[in-house]
């Protein structure tokens, strides 16, 4: 899967185009901001997954609320969106260009359902294979369920939306010119308005389903060996439409009528609320006064959800139009500052006034527009520092991350190094290499298991593979899909 290639100043974006054997005129520069957004999306991902357990206010949040987990998913779908039209500019012929979709998309499942049947890692063993009875048929990157952070990236979500939102930018190709320099802010927005009329489509279904259907009582069984209810079947009782609380919201509704309660999720985020443990933020032991949705399993990444996320990337090609239409540095910080800035906003407004509360496990509209604000700002302000002043150097590492995403992704993300690591020991499975250099020089040097793992996961996980990603780009070596 690796591909080989030479130093060539040929990319718009870090996006792979086809490359001509004759160099062409006037080719355009490549955009290092997007390069170290992607870099710096695939690090907080590494961070929060393998510290999120110590800091828990970098760690999903609950139920409601936006911690910096949160913002990992949505940034990568925003990221997609930027890419789609500076990948697909250069492929004229709609066939070739749902091809190449068609055959991206099937590589991401591909890939998914590889990492999930094949190798897993947990803190102090390794597991392979999946029981099919039991099998999570969604998940951003559709791996196995250890995880309560995490179960990875660039998959079953992100393929959905890359593919509707590629096969709506095909389909809705129009003859004019859209290379035509006189472009404006408004002159883009209604050369695309066939995007705008899906995501308020999306917009429409989503929030009609989520507060019209009728959500009525369950019952699910508890299959956990370490719980003393394993084997018991609770019921929790609804009986309502439009409420947005953990038991009783249609989004899970839906996952467990379609999907199969036994095929969602078994570790949601919401087992650490107050209503759960009393040692919330963190994980621990239920109340005795737990109530049964507790014990329950929740898909976040569902049907519904993955509808309302395709927002995200429409959003974001938004932003890889303006990119390509308006040549001017001014004219594109303006709409992107403007529309981040209005979107941010507008999902506060929606929060603090409980009209639509954040949340990533329903993937809210409030939520939608927060994290897409947020990444349109943060990819602004790279825009600034390293495209128009040139502060390359300051992040330098992130880009190395960003040019070798996936790579990067399989190795630290997954924890297959980790997991191959892990698997020699010597007398006993906690005597592994990691686990020394985590407790000897880290943890008992800082006196701290939070800040020693913290630093741990900066210095060893991600600076270490920004390093190996930076010496594979200067062999010309990429992982792409």
């Amino acid at each position: 899967m690796a591909e080989i290639k030479g130093e060539h100043n040929v990319h718009v974006v870090s996006e792979e185009e086809p490359v001509s054997a004759k160099p062409l005129p006037n080719k355009p520069k490549r955009v290092a901001s997007l390069d170290i957004f992607r870099g710096l999306t695939v690090a907080l991902m590494i961070l929060v997954d393998d510290a999120g357990d110590q800091w828990p206010v970098i760690g999903h949040a609950p139920w409601n609320g936006c911690h910096l987990a949160d913002f990992v998913m949505p940034f990568f779908l925003f990221i997609v969106g930027m890419a789609i039209p500076l990948s697909l500019k250069k492929i004229p012929n709609k066939l070739l260009a749902v091809k190449k979709v068609i055959v991206r998309t099937l590589k991401l499942l591909f890939w998914g359902l590889l990492l999930q049947g094949g190798f897993s890692h947990a803190p102090d063993h390794l597991s392979y294979g999946v029981d099919v009875k039991h099998i999570r048929w969604c998940g951003i990157l559709q791996v196995i369920d250890f995880d309560p952070l995490f179960p990875g990236y660039f998959g079953r979500r992100i393929a959905l939306a890359y593919l509707v939102v590629s096969l709506v930018e095909i389909i809705s190709r129009s003859g004019q010119a859209r290379d035509d320099p006189e472009h404006t802010n408004l002159s883009i927005v209604k050369l695309y308005y066939w995007h705008w009329l899906v995501a308020a489509c999306i917009v429409i279904v989503y929030m009609t389903l989520l507060y019209g259907i009728h959500v009525p009582d369950w019952t699910f069984t508890v299959h956990n060996p370490d719980s003393i209810y394993n084997g018991t079947t609770f019921t929790v009782s609804c009986g309502v439409r439009g409420k947005l609380d953990p038991p009783c919201n249609a989004v899970g509704y839906i996952d467990r009528v379609v999907l199969g309660i036994n095929h969602v999720y078994k570790k949601p985020a919401w087992r650490k609320s107050e209503a759960c443990t009393m040692k919330s933020p963190y994980e621990g032991p239920f109340k005795k006064t737990a109530p049964a949705w507790c014990y329950a399993p929740f898909e976040p990444e569902g049907i519904l959800s993955s509808i309302s996320a395709i927002l995200s990337t429409i959003i974001g090609l938004h932003y890889g139009h303006v990119l390509v239409h308006l040549q001017d540095h001014l004219s594109r910080l303006k709409q992107w500052i403007l529309i981040g800035l209005a979107l941010l906003t507008l999902g506060f407004v929606l929060h603090f006034t409980h009209a639509i509360p954040l949340n990533k496990q329903l993937y809210s509209l409030s939520y939608v527009c927060v994290t897409s604000g947020a990444a349109a700002l943060v990819f602004s302000a790279f825009y600034v520092m390293v495209d128009i002043l040139g502060l390359k150097l300051l992040f330098v590492p992130l880009k190395w991350i960003g040019m070798n995403a996936m790579f990067v992704f399989v190795m630290a993300a997954e924890g297959i190094f980790a997991g191959f690591i892990n698997g020699w020991y010597y007398d006993n499975p906690q005597n592994t290499l990691i686990y020394w250099i985590q407790e000897h020089v880290f943890i008992r040097v800082w006196h701290s298991t939070k800040l020693g793992m913290l630093l741990y996961v900066i210095f060893v996980e991600i600076l270490f593979w920004a390093v190996i990603a930076g010496i594979l780009h200067q062999l010309g070596i990429y992982w792409k899909l």
